[in-house]
């Protein structure tokens, strides 16, 4: 493996572990939350010594696996990637003996974090618990719309401390409304309050676009969300997947004031605050294609990312570790042009022309 991999990936590994470190310190005086946190943080440099044993090896496990595990939704926002992911041909969803060998392959393969997205994740909720429970070691972010987080799922979901809901915010009520339907941001408060009340750590997540850039981190907002108990604030930068939204994606000067201002107020709030895609250029390009994540999407494709729905390989007829040779996850990374920051908010995306040939589509 090339020096400049493992250069790349020392620094990726470096910045998971404080993360979770950051995590812990914030959370040091919850002992409810600190020993589960603790173990979750001590499985970091473990799971990246066991990648780097594969890396030598010639094989690139990803720190971070994505899995949608379901494409049904109980909303149907604007521009959301799921809708705009081609195709309308049915698929069954992995099932959940598939999910289980994928936690536990991804645990043996030293992955660090599996992150839950949909659609609406929580319509999977008994499964995803099962997942977390036999994993404590993994951490388990989990993309919601949170509407779907009543008392009785918030009991369930304090009984797993490794996992970390995100509530999907686009601002105050007025912004949150408009994409995702009238009443939804009071709904939103209730949910987090809920899981406040039951001490779990949980979050926010919001697309972070050119026109709200600045309301969604002002620290009016920020103190908003800290009042209704978030602890960790997840900025997505906007990817245009329905045509004619190009002008939402940030500006490059934009990306980077928006990393300048998560880095202040990871100084000045007692929350995580985090970017992605992030600092590209810092990774030398896109973590996409297994550099530092995939995608799995519901149907078990392995997938470069969330927001290029490409793949040669299938998790429901072959094991991850073969998954993750795939031959077009490395054909991709051959090609740094391919995965360099762009204005389109995802590198592969902006080039899904160049993609499309490759897969033989055009």
């Amino acid at each position: 493996m090339a020096p400049e991999t493992q250069g790349y990936r020392e620094s990726f590994d470096a910045t998971i572990y404080e993360v979770i470190a950051s995590a812990v310190r914030i959370i040091a005086a919850d002992p409810a939350l600190l020993i589960p946190a603790t173990r979750v943080l001590h499985h970091q440099k473990k799971a990246a010594a066991v990648r780097s044993r594969h890396l030598r090896d010639g094989l690139l496990v990803p720190p971070v696996i994505i899995a949608s595990i379901t494409s049904r939704c109980n909303l149907a926002c604007a521009g959301c990637y799921m809708q705009h992911r081609g195709g309308t041909e049915y698929r069954a969803e992995m099932s959940p003996a598939v999910l289980a060998s994928l936690a536990d392959q991804a645990e043996e393969l030293g992955v660090s974090a599996l992150v839950v997205a949909g659609g609406e994740p929580l319509v999977r909720l008994s499964e995803i618990l099962l997942l977390a429970e036999a994993h404590p070691a993994l951490l388990f972010p989990v993309f919601t719309n949170g509407l779907l987080i009543d008392d009785a799922v918030a009991d369930r979901i304090a009984g797993c401390r490794n996992i970390v809901p995100l509530i999907s915010f686009e601002g105050f009520r007025d912004e949150t409304d408009a994409r995702r339907g009238s009443g939804v941001f009071d709904r939103l408060l209730a949910a987090c309050l809920r899981l406040k009340s039951r001490q779990v750590f949980f979050g926010i997540s919001v697309t972070t676009t050119r026109e709200n850039l600045a309301r969604v981190t002002d620290a009016a907002f920020i103190r908003q969300m800290l009042d209704a108990g978030a602890r960790t604030f997840a900025y997505v930068e906007y990817v245009p997947m329905e045509p004619g939204t190009e002008g939402l994606v940030l500006k490059d000067g934009q990306k980077k004031e928006l990393q300048e201002i998560l880095a202040e107020h990871n100084r000045t709030f007692p929350a995580l605050f985090l970017c992605f895609p992030g600092n590209e250029d810092y990774y030398g390009g896109c973590l996409a294609a297994g550099r530092g994540f995939v995608h799995i999407s519901p149907s078990g494709d392995l997938e470069p990312c969330p927001a290029a729905p490409y793949s040669d390989a299938n998790l429901t007829c072959q094991p991850l570790k073969e998954a993750l040779r795939s031959r077009l996850l490395a054909r991709l990374r051959e090609e740094p042009a391919v995965l360099a920051e762009t204005e389109g908010g995802c590198a592969l995306h902006a080039n899904k022309a160049w993609v499309e040939a490759m897969m033989g589509r055009e």
